[in-house]
């Protein structure tokens, strides 16, 4: 989660695909989706279904953190960075 956190911080307010999260964190995408799942479920980060740029293409989701991901992403970078993300799924 901390890696995941660490991308989505760097553009906290752009969206972001899962398929770009994963390349840059190199998490799987069976690692990749159920976090980003669990932290939606936890209000950190918000999804959204994202037209295709090119027609014949599917919809994608997007991520983003929110004030409570940011917070946290701030909290980890300056702290123990473990407990903080522990404390998010507690």
């Amino acid at each position: 989660m901390l890696l995941l956190l660490e991308a989505l911080s760097a553009t906290a307010q752009q969206w972001r695909y899962g398929y770009d999260l994963m390349k840059e964190t190199g998490l799987s995408s069976g690692t990749l989706y159920p976090l980003l799942m669990r932290m939606a479920d936890k209000g950190l980060i918000e999804a959204e279904w994202h037209e295709p740029e090119r027609p014949g293409r599917p919809a994608r989701h997007a991520y983003r953190l929110m004030a409570a991901g940011i917070a946290l992403a701030r909290a980890a970078e300056s702290s123990d960075a473990a407990i903080p993300a522990k404390a998010a799924f507690a």
